[in-house]
């Protein structure tokens, strides 16, 4: 790579093309995720009134859950074989796996056969966030690393928004299948796509000795050894306990265990609002006293506000580092939930359903750049999965709590209550994690003179 273009990717936090294909191949891939995911509580009411099937508050909030079941299995074992078979080959065997089965869930006859093809479904969702995350991350720059990552994951949102839409034009028109069967098209418009251009990890291949494809792709993207590092975090300093550990081994090891739990319960606790709002948010608003329409607007305006919301806050991100960020989400999350408990104006509570969208979708996406600047490359998947895997706990929790609240015939405004008290947690918990072993060696040696440099935007 020629020394001008080295300065300008690395002095100005560029984004060089490689960076901007892996992007968005994994983007598209994210935004297929989001649908899959959020489909489902586009067509709850729908469900509710399926001929035969009987289904109760409490029953589809369980089958929200099974699904998310299979995300947890998908994410914690996708994102650790991610770092032993390669994040390339996950990313697309993630990809074909739930857009296939999320189009058997229009085949479905009964809701058990439904919830047997959500939870299959959910193996290949959960796996493509982590696969995604460390793709993008070895491809970005640190001083830009929180807004590449707002931009993936604002693909989920926007898979949202993609769902809620089709929920308004298909629902009226057409059965709850039909949603279904959309999911089949990722198959067609991102297969071929990451097939044909999507480059395998560096590091990976590397670390596992296949330098020559490493440095095929190295020369077609015209990247050095050294910029194809410029995205992960340093090699842990000497005197660490986790530098020759497995991956899973060393998340929980001595340098990264305090880091590495509050990762894992803030992920918890920010997944649990998010699928609170996308399982429940449209019943929760019907029953509130609004049109069937105007509840699916309120789950497009959720997933519009974390779009923009997110990706103008990443810049501040960058900037000022992620705990302020991430604690600052946290409260607006909250904020917002205690909102719609009120009995507001419309346009008041739209503004303040596109501040929760903020809250919760941003605050995950800030998380998740987060744990990619904290530990090193060669765990970077393990890392994301874990993180996730963990996390969807607060998402299986959310759609049967909030459906048991719904079916208990209490006031609405308590759902809301039950999505406020994570962000305040969460917040608290922002402030609870320590700096990398990288940061404290470097702080060790006044900043001078030592072998490692504490990471751009890393407080």
């Amino acid at each position: 790579m020629h020394e001008k273009s080295r300065r300008g990717s690395r002095g100005n936090a560029t984004w060089p093309p490689v960076t901007l294909l892996v992007l968005a191949i994994c983007g598209i891939t994210v935004i297929a995720d989001g649908y899959d995911v959020v489909v489902y509580g586009a067509v709850i009411p729908s469900l509710l009134h399926e001929p035969g099937w009987h289904l109760t508050p409490a029953d589809a909030g369980l089958i929200g859950s099974i699904a998310l079941v299979g995300m947890l299995i998908g994410a914690t074992t996708v994102g650790t074989l991610t770092d032993t078979l390669g994040r390339r080959r996950m990313l697309i065997g993630c990809l074909i796996w739930f857009s296939v089965m999320t189009g058997l869930c229009a085949t479905a006859t009964s809701p058990e056969v439904f919830g047997l093809f959500r939870f299959l479904a959910g193996l290949g969702l959960g796996g493509v966030l982590p696969t995604a995350s460390a793709l993008v991350g070895e491809y970005s720059h640190p001083k830009t690393r929180n807004l590449v990552f707002a931009t993936l994951f604002s693909g989920f949102p926007v898979g949202g928004i993609i769902a809620a839409l089709t929920g308004i034009f298909v629902l009226p028109r057409f059965s709850w299948q039909v949603m279904f069967l959309v999911g089949l098209l990722p198959l067609l418009l991102v297969l071929p796509l990451a097939i044909r251009f999507l480059p395998e990890s560096i590091t990976f291949l590397r670390a596992k000795g296949r330098h020559a494809e490493a440095d095929r792709i190295a020369d077609r993207w015209n990247v050095t050894p050294d910029d194809a590092q410029h995205g992960v975090p340093a090699p842990e300093p000497s005197g660490t306990d986790s530098g020759s550990m497995s991956p899973v081994r060393a998340l929980f090891s001595r340098s990264y265990v305090v880091a590495t739990v509050c990762f894992l319960v803030m992920t918890c606790l920010c997944l649990f609002m998010i699928y609170g709002f996308n399982t429940w948010l449209p019943e929760i608003m019907h029953r509130a006293g609004y049109s069937a329409g105007s509840s699916l607007g309120f789950l497009l305006v959720f997933n519009i506000g974390a779009v923009v919301g997110t990706l103008i806050i990443s810049l501040a991100a960058d900037r000022f580092g992620s705990k302020p960020i991430i604690t600052t989400t946290y409260l607006v999350s909250s904020v917002a939930v205690i909102l719609l408990s009120l009995r507001l104006p419309t346009t008041v509570l739209y503004a303040a359903v596109a501040l929760g969208g903020v809250g919760a979708m941003g605050t995950q996406s800030f998380v998740l750049a987060y744990v990619s600047k904290h530990y090193p490359a060669r765990v970077g998947a393990t890392a994301m999965g874990w993180t996730l895997g963990f996390g969807r706990l607060g998402s299986m929790l959310a759609p049967p709590l909030l459906g048991l609240i719904i079916g208990a015939g209490l006031a609405f405004q308590w759902n809301f209550y039950a999505l406020a008290v994570p962000g305040v947690l969460g917040a608290l918990l922002v402030g609870l994690v320590p700096r990398t072993p990288q940061a404290q060696a470097a702080a060790g040696n006044g900043g001078v003179g030592g072998t490692v440099r504490p990471l751009a935007g890393q407080t």
